[in-house]
């Protein structure tokens, strides 16, 4: 599967930029962030199981795939803001919400700064950024966090990636992948293309150099812990993750109600890795909601 079938795509100026989207099924609504290095095209396997009972919305965040890539606002306070406005032009007033990576880090500031907007919302292999600055050092930065770093240089990534896109983004696909042949060629080049539009390299680092501001904002609202149902799951063989942290601990020092689960035999790109595991439960932790 490349593509899924029933899904519709679209855009609209929204909080300032330009913004696409994928839409999908009817029913309550069930927004889709993902990572990097993904677009909405991460969540094929999951769309077509979700809108068979919800209304999914899966966006390309800022600066990544084809929503607009502007030479600002990547700190996840704003991110959250560009989904709070798709939300209002769609007329969805909550949502339950499901963010994988670096969604899941716009997806914690949306549900911190927008708490009654939330429903809802599972965090799939994520450590919080604030937890990631606590304990980055030298171990951590070779457990897979050295990229945190290569990208926060300026101008620099973006001069050594162009041109070198499929490279740059197999490399990791293969090396978060407990099966690394996880993803095919044709899936691949799927992405390759998205990384390869003018300024999208420049927007994935443009999301990395926000980290300063993303710690800030997440210091000064520490003690304040999500209110809404949390879901976390994380792959259980990804080094910089699983591997790194005890997960459900540190997201229950994030929300007051966390439950977790680690998925066995997977790497960081859960939702493609190991569709059925994290269907069957994005569903059981939605059951009951009814919009």
């Amino acid at each position: 599967m490349t593509v899924p079938t029933g899904i519709t795509h679209h855009t609209a100026v929204l909080n300032g930029i330009n913004q696409h989207w994928v839409s999908a099924g009817e029913g309550p609504p069930v927004y889709l962030l993902h990572g990097f290095p993904q677009t909405w095209y991460g969540w094929r396997k999951q769309i077509p199981v979700l809108a068979e009972k919800y209304t999914v919305i899966a966006p390309d965040l800022r600066g990544y795939g084809d929503t607009e890539k502007p030479a600002s606002g990547y700190d996840k306070r704003t991110m959250a803001r560009d989904t709070i406005a798709l939300m209002d032009h769609l007329g969805h007033e909550k949502i339950a919400l499901v963010g994988h990576d670096r969604g899941a880090r716009v997806g914690t500031r949306l549900s911190k700064d927008h708490r009654g907007r939330v429903d809802r919302f599972v965090a799939m292999d994520n450590i919080p950024t604030r937890v990631i600055a606590d304990t980055y050092d030298v171990a951590m930065a070779r457990a897979g966090y050295w990229f945190f770093t290569f990208l926060q240089v300026p101008d620099l990534p973006e001069a050594l990636i162009a041109g070198k896109e499929e490279a740059w983004l197999t490399h990791f696909y293969r090396s978060w992948s407990y099966d690394p042949d996880m993803l095919s060629a044709e899936e691949i080049d799927v992405y390759v293309r998205a990384y390869r539009q003018p300024g999208a390299v420049r927007g994935s680092c443009m999301d990395y150099r926000a980290a300063a501001e993303d710690v800030a904002q997440d210091r000064e609202d520490e003690e304040q812990l999500i209110d809404c149902p949390v879901l976390t799951m994380w792959g259980e063989d990804f080094s910089a993750v699983g591997k790194a942290y005890d997960v459900l601990d540190v997201w229950k020092g994030i929300a007051r109600d966390v439950r977790g689960l680690a998925i066995p035999e997977c790497g960081h790109l859960c939702q493609e890795e190991k569709p059925e595991v994290v269907n069957a439960e994005v569903l059981s932790f939605l059951d009951g909601w009814n919009g």
